[in-house]
C-alpha cells in the first residue's frame, strides 16, 4: 500500500423526499441566489422541478433555471452559464441530473470564480483550486460526480473531451434519492451500472502490491452494483436495487477504491475519444472497449485477472491454469454487459471508426497524457490503435 490523501467534504443526504430538503439546506450556508441547471424534460414531467422550486421559494431564495445539458455536456453551455451566473447574481449553483449536469455546472462553478478561458483549464494549460459553491440532486446512479473531484466537458472545437479533477470540486452537498430514478430508461439504468462498475474496475486493476484490504472492499462494491444493475433493469421500481446503485455510484467514485494504490483509468481515456468523436453514451462506450483492453494488458498480471474472476464473477479458480481463469472472468463480464443490454465492441455500439478516425481518436488520447495512458500498462499510440481495432 502506498501513501495517500482521501478527502471526501460532501455532506450526503439519502433516502425518500430527501430533495424537499434543498433549500433549507442551501440557505442554512447563507446563499441567496440558485441556478438550477439540468438537461432534458423529465424533471418538469415527474414534477422533481416544481417540487426543487417550491422548497426554494419556501426558504426565501431566489433562483434562476438553465436547462439545456445534453450528455457528454458542451462548454458552449457552460460559457452561457458563466455569463447567467454574472448577470443574475447567482452565488450558488444547484444542478439536477447525473453526470452531466453536474460535470457542467462544475464547469460553470470554475468559470465563475476565475477570469481565464475555461478551454485552457480542461486542456491543462492552467490550473486553480478555486471554485463557486456547488451542490447537487442526483437523479441518475451512474458516473459518482455528486461526490467526486472530477468534471468532464466537451470542447467544441475539436470535439475534445477533456477532464479537469481538483478536490475543491467536491459539491458542498448531494442530495440522492433512489425514487427519481425509477423512471429511466433500462439503456441509462444498465449504462450507469456499467459506469459505476468500470470507476472501481479502473483502481482495481492496479501493480501496487499488498492492497489486499481495499481489494475486498472493490470487490463486495462490484459484487453488489453487478447484481443490483440486472434487478433495476428488470425491476425499474425496486427501491433497493436502486438504492445500491445510487449510493454504489458515489462509493466508487469518491476515491476510497483507489486509496493506497495507483490507477489505471486507460479505458476511461479510450472511451473519452469515442464520446468526443461519435457522442456515444460514456457507461455504453466503456463495455464496448474494456474487454478489448483487458485481453491486451492481462499477461501484465494473470494473477489478478484471475483474482476478479473468481471474486467478483465466480468463475472457478483454475489454480494449475490461471490464465484460464483470467480470460473465462473477462468473457464474464461481457457476458453480464450482453444480460442488461451493453454492447461489447463498438459494432454493437453502433459505430464503425474508419482507420484514419482510430488514428485521430488514438492520437487524441495519449495527448492528453504526454504521449500515453494507463497506469497498469503503460500504452502508447500504436497500443491504442491496436485496441481500438480490436474492439471493432
Amino acid at each position: 500500500m502506498i501513501n495517500f490523501e482521501f478527502h471526501t467534504p460532501t455532506k450526503v443526504i439519502f433516502g425518500k423526499n430527501a430533495e424537499s430538503q434543498v433549500g433549507q439546506e442551501i440557505k442554512s450556508r447563507g446563499y441567496k441566489k440558485v441556478l438550477i441547471h439540468f438537461g432534458g424534460t423529465y424533471l418538469q414531467e415527474n414534477g422533481t422541478l416544481d417540487r426543487v422550486h417550491k422548497s426554494l421559494t419556501d426558504s426565501g431564495l431566489s433562483f434562476v433555471d438553465l436547462d439545456g445539458v445534453v450528455p457528454n455536456p458542451r462548454m458552449a453551455l457552460v460559457k452561457q452559464g458563466v455569463a447567467l451566473c454574472r448577470k443574475e447574481g447567482v452565488d450558488f449553483i444547484l444542478p439536477i441530473g447525473g453526470g452531466s449536469p453536474i460535470d457542467s455546472a462544475k464547469a460553470i462553478a470554475y468559470g465563475l470564480a476565475n477570469n481565464f478561458d475555461l478551454e485552457d483549464l480542461y486542456m491543462g494549460r492552467v490550473t486553480t483550486d478555486k471554485i463557486a459553491p456547488i451542490g447537487c440532486i442526483s437523479t441518475i446512479a451512474a458516473t459518482g460526480s455528486e461526490t467526486s473531484n472530477s468534471s468532464v466537458i466537451t470542447i467544441e472545437n475539436g470535439w475534445l473531451k477533456r477532464a479537469y479533477n481538483h478536490d475543491c470540486a467536491r459539491p458542498m452537498f448531494a442530495i440522492m434519492n433512489p425514487e427519481l430514478t425509477y423512471t429511466l430508461p433500462a439503456y441509462q439504468t444498465a449504462s450507469g451500472g456499467a459506469d459505476i462498475m468500470m470507476h472501481t474496475m479502473e483502481r482495481y486493476f492496479t501493480t501496487t502490491p499488498n492492497v489486499d484490504l481495499i481489494d475486498r472492499m472493490a470487490e463486495g462494491l462490484m459484487v453488489a452494483v453487478k447484481e443490483a444493475t440486472v434487478k433495476a433493469v428488470r425491476f425499474p421500481r425496486d427501491y433497493e436495487a436502486r438504492a445500491t446503485l445510487m449510493w454504489g455510484g458515489s462509493l466508487s467514485h469518491n476515491g476510497l477504491t483507489g486509496t493506497g494504490r495507483t490507477a489505471d483509468f486507460a479505458s476511461h481515456k479510450i472511451e473519452h475519444e469515442m464520446g468526443g468523436m461519435f457522442d456515444v453514451t460514456h457507461g455504453a462506450g466503456l463495455c464496448a472497449i474494456w474487454g478489448s483492453w483487458a485481453r491486451y494488458v492481462y499477461k501484465t498480471d494473470v494473477a489478478r485477472f484471475a483474482q476478479f474472476a473468481s471474486r467478483v464473477f465466480s468463475v472457478p479458480m483454475n489454480y494449475h491454469n490461471p490464465e484460464e481463469t483470467a480470460l473465462e472472468g473477462i468473457e464474464a463480464w461481457e457476458d453480464w454487459c450482453h444480460k442488461i443490454g451493453m454492447p461489447v465492441t463498438m459494432k454493437e455500439l453502433g459505430i464503425s471508426p474508419t482507420k484514419e478516425q482510430i488514428n485521430e481518436m488514438a492520437d487524441k488520447c495519449v495527448a492528453s497524457g504526454d504521449g500515453h495512458v494507463g497506469f497498469f500498462r503503460t500504452l502508447y499510440k500504436e497500443d491504442v490503435v491496436k485496441i481500438y481495432q480490436m474492439a471493432l
